[in-house]
């Protein structure tokens, strides 16, 4: 295919209010016919000139001639790769466990990174992490039955739930990579897209709810998940020998990514939307309804708003662009950023929309440092006025402005719930994601024996749907003796806490996340009960490894990033509702001070905070220099605030003598008296009084 390498090169050189983050542009994309037509209408919108749209090398040139952008190793892996195949397609073939450095970043394509055990010193011992594509986290019962199945069989025995809605199965050695791959595309499932830079798993509220909104955001979900799908049969070709397997898919979505009508495609490409060079980086796209802030809305690249009438029918859509956590540290032209408001579009639009920012992003998103590639970055150099006039000439049409909105609220849907239909669904709080022992066996009992369909959550959980209500005792007490008890027995710090897997297999772990949170809860937890919060008081806790944000931290009231060995940057004042982002408090916090800085914080936030005011929310009115200070000057509690907890207890006695029976545990009084109240519960219950 011709291309074009100076076509729309002005585009790039509309001044720029920040040149640390100038947009470099990477042409050579789209076929010459279309770059040329894409050039002069955008160069008209900023009234540039036309002529300079082809440069032509001359003999003398008057100025100096262009050059092709500088681009990152990435995207020549990516040119050289005949779409996503050479030499992954090679590599898994030959006997070594790993493969070479193309194959490792192509693989990413297909759902699936090369790890190695940091905890092992000598020799690496390589294996893999594969990730599913599940829109809205949706998973058929035959699709859990085999996950469950090949995570013992070919995994470490567990089940990763992520904060993107999907499943990871770590461990998996290279000769077994066919296989495991094989079996999950023949069982309803993929990994297509999971990773690399294309569209990543497409989010939507996961309660399976049977009203009008939540079907229509489920639907939208799906339909902009199978748009972006790549069509060129590589991730086939590679893992089941070409294989042809038929969906069928919408027509709306065959005739949106079809449509080239503003000269959005490439012309007889096997790739019409993605071509050759895919996106600089991932993309996250996210779908809720109105007030359900289940999704984090603002993190993702786009933010997609069902927006409906006075009768609750689905109307049009609410569009937020440029989202995004990850960031590197000491580098402040790094940062973590929220969507800001597009526009709105009427429902029948919403596919078309979605492919003009997608495009607008291929064609303007750095290639050259992919540090910078993200859409977030072209967002913050452009401003938003310029992203939406280049994005509406792939559109084709204006946006209009966005519909008001109530406020937003963080919904968890954990517990029973009625779906609408005259069927339940359960929600069931897993620790950091991480489904394994008497859980695990728990969970295959109950999905396998009724049948159960599953939905994962944005903040690693899982909802068991469509269940009976004559089902509910029975399956109540089988997950109780599995530990997953209802939400009203769970410690509220650990229902909103998140961890990404860190250590031992992430190679980009920089300290401890998932292994780590655990007893950071149960500190964080003394420390309330030291400062006098009660036990239904809470904060979001998030802890990731480094500072690539995979738990989004920097939505956090308190987020953790690794930032060392033991050592802790300290982000504060995101809000519980998920639509503020967190700042930097501190660096360098090993995990052995956590006390130090964040006892006094909650010492303050008890006695100082105004009626229902949340941590973040105290944090951000007080200010960092003043915390900051409350910090510095801390000397304890003071003797006159100090009280024995004897509201669990008759006596005092009782107390000191569970108090000592706690230590040897490295817990506290309420602590214990806690565990042992919950295990009683969990013990002896038989569904009677579960709600």
């Amino acid at each position: 295919m011709t291309t074009s390498f100076g076509a729309a090169i002005n585009i790039a050189a509309v001044d720029d209010p920040n040149p640390k983050l100038q947009i470099q542009r990477f042409n050579g994309l789209k076929s010459t016919s279309n770059s040329i037509l894409l050039s002069r209408r955008i160069h008209r919108s900023f009234s540039h000139s036309n002529s300079t749209s082809i440069v032509r090398a001359v003999s003398t040139p008057a100025k100096p001639a262009a050059v092709e952008p500088k681009r990152s190793k990435v995207e020549i892996f990516k040119e050289q790769s005949n779409f996503i195949r050479y030499p992954l397609n090679e590599e898994i073939l030959n006997d070594a466990p790993n493969i070479n450095e193309a194959a490792t970043q192509l693989i990413k394509f297909h759902g699936s990174y090369m790890q190695y055990n940091r905890d092992e010193r000598g020799s690496r011992s390589y294996s893999f992490m594969l990730r599913t594509k599940n829109p809205g986290g949706e998973v058929p019962n035959k699709l859990y039955l085999v996950m469950d199945d090949l995570a013992d069989q070919f995994g470490i025995g567990t089940l990763r739930l992520t904060t993107r809605q999907t499943f990871q199965l770590h461990g998996v050695l290279k000769k077994d990579l066919k296989t495991v791959m094989s079996t999950i595309i023949h069982n309803m499932g993929s990994t297509l897209g999971a990773c690399g830079d294309l569209n990543r798993n497409v989010l939507a509220p996961a309660a399976p709810f049977a009203k009008k909104d939540y079907v229509f955001a489920k639907q939208t979900a799906d339909n902009i998940a199978a748009l972006l799908t790549p069509q060129s049969g590589f991730y086939y070709d590679v893992w089941v020998d070409g294989e042809k397997f038929m969906s069928v898919e919408p027509p709306e979505v065959v005739k949106a990514r079809n449509d080239n009508s503003h000269g959005t495609n490439f012309p007889d490409s096997p790739e019409p939307i993605y071509g050759t060079q895919f996106l600089p980086r991932k993309f996250k796209i996210a779908v809720t309804v109105p007030s359900d802030n289940s999704v984090d809305i603002f993190t993702n690249d786009i933010g997609v708003v069902v927006v409906s009438d006075e009768d609750g029918e689905p109307q049009g859509f609410n569009i937020y662009v440029g989202g995004g956590m990850g960031r590197t540290h000491r580098m402040e032209t790094t940062f973590p950023r929220l969507a800001e408001p597009l526009g709105y579009v009427p429902k029948a639009d919403i596919l078309y929309a979605v492919k003009a920012i997608v495009v607008t992003q291929r064609e303007n998103g750095r290639r050259d440092d992919r540090r910078y590639s993200r859409l977030k970055y072209l967002l913050s150099s452009w401003g938003i006025e310029k992203f939406r006039s280049v994005t509406e000439q792939y559109y084709g049409k204006k946006f209009e402005p966005c519909r008001e909105l109530p406020q937003w609220e963080f919904k968890s849907y954990l517990g029973w719930h009625e779906q609408g239909d005259g069927s339940l669904f359960c929600g069931l709080h897993v620790d950091n994601g991480r489904v394994k022992g008497e859980m695990k066996k728990a969970l295959r009992e109950v999905i396998e024996k009724y049948n159960l369909n599953v939905r994962l959550t944005p903040n690693q959980n899982i909802i068991l749907s469509n269940i009976r209500q004559s089902w509910k005792r029975s399956i109540t007490t089988v997950l109780a003796q599995g530990g997953l008890l209802q939400p009203r027995f769970v410690d509220p710090l650990n229902l909103t806490a998140m961890a990404c897997p860190a250590f031992p297999l992430c190679p980009l772990a920089i300290t401890e996340a998932e292994r780590g949170i655990p007893d950071i809860l149960k500190r964080v937890r003394a420390m309330f009960d030291k400062v006098g919060l009660r036990f239904y008081e809470s904060v979001v806790i998030r802890v990731t490894g480094c500072p690539n944000g995979c738990a989004r931290p920097y939505m956090a009231e308190l987020g953790l990033v690794g930032d060392g060995p033991n050592s802790y940057q300290i982000w504060l004042g995101g809000t519980p509702n998920q639509t503020v982002l967190a700042r930097t408090f501190k660096d360098k916090v090993k995990v052995q001070d956590l006390e130090k800085v964040l006892e006094p914080l909650f010492f303050h936030w008890k006695r100082k905070r105004q009626s229902k005011e949340s941590f973040g929310e105290f944090s951000n009115r007080l200010g960092f220099e003043k915390l900051g200070d409350l910090v510095e000057k801390w000397d304890g509690i003071p003797e006159s605030s100090s009280r024995y907890n004897l509201k669990l207890f008759a006596d005092k006695e009782t107390y000191q003598a569970m108090d000592a029976l706690a230590r040897i545990q490295n817990k506290n009084a309420h602590q214990l008296a806690i565990d042992v109240i919950r295990n009683y519960v969990a013990s002896q219950q038989n569904g009677k009084s579960m709600d």
